[in-house]
């Protein structure tokens, strides 16, 4: 993803004064950046990232939506029209609970599985490589372990 200011003659001059930007700053524009790239590369495959997450979510098995729910920490409604969007594009299917009659299971189907495989993939194809890629993310998982804690 490019932006015209790093795109400009200038670019060199951009990155001194990002230089000077404050950590928060930095992380919150390369969050941006790194979404936005994240999110065009999805739709090439026909997802989004809610999609992904419940895709993923079921790579184990079958899971009732109020699991999914739970598990992707959102709203049994807003699960309900991820897994909606879903099944209209082929990707899970709802089967009926054996054990109990009045309950759907999701479970991903072939094309579900091999969109998720595909999506796993991109994470290589849309970021550039890291030397410290190890390092980046132990202080991402720990800058979002401490922002929790205080928001949570």
């Amino acid at each position: 993803m490019t932006t015209p200011e790093f795109d400009s003659p200038d670019a060199a001059s951009a990155g001194e004064a990002m230089a000077q930007w404050p950590n928060g700053r930095l992380l919150s524009t390369a969050a941006r950046l790194v979404e936005h790239a994240w999110v065009e590369a999805l739709a090439s495959l026909g997802l989004t990232h809610a999609g992904l997450i419940v895709l993923h979510l079921l790579g184990p098995g079958a899971r009732s939506q109020t699991e999914l729910a739970r598990e992707a920490r959102v709203q049994t409604q807003t699960m309900s029209r991820t897994l909606d969007r879903l099944e209209r594009e082929g990707l899970i299917a709802r089967i009926r609970d054996e054990r109990d009659a009045r309950r759907h299971l999701v479970t991903r189907t072939d094309a579900g599985t091999a969109a998720w495989r595909q999506a796993r993939t991109l994470e290589a194809d849309v970021f550039p490589p890291l030397e410290n890629a190890d390092e980046l993310r132990a202080a991402l998982l720990q800058i979002i372990a401490a922002s929790s804690a205080r928001r949570w």
